[in-house]
């Protein structure tokens, strides 16, 4: 009888696919190219999940933020500024 425990079988698992996810991201990164900094920025931004902690006061910050004020062609022509 096998000694590995369906709890190890899983764990071996999904180390070997995080191995493999980072090997796949790995090759594809190697050939990218961006034509401006913005873009190589949006990119990172997609790829890099923020630590729980940074995440909240990063969210607590935002909701502080004061709402936009309305356009000026809002505010001659009477359109909604959620539109």
């Amino acid at each position: 009888m096998n000694s590995d425990t369906p709890k190890q079988r899983l764990q071996q698992r999904q180390v070997e696919e995080q191995s493999a996810e980072q090997q796949q991201t790995t090759g594809q990164q190697a050939g990218l190219a961006f034509d401006s900094v913005e873009e190589l920025l949006r990119y990172d931004n997609l790829q890099t999940i923020p630590p729980p902690a940074i995440a909240e006061r990063l969210k607590a910050s935002l909701e502080q933020e004061p709402e936009p004020k309305r356009s000026w062609w809002h505010r001659l022509f009477g359109g909604r500024a959620s539109e």
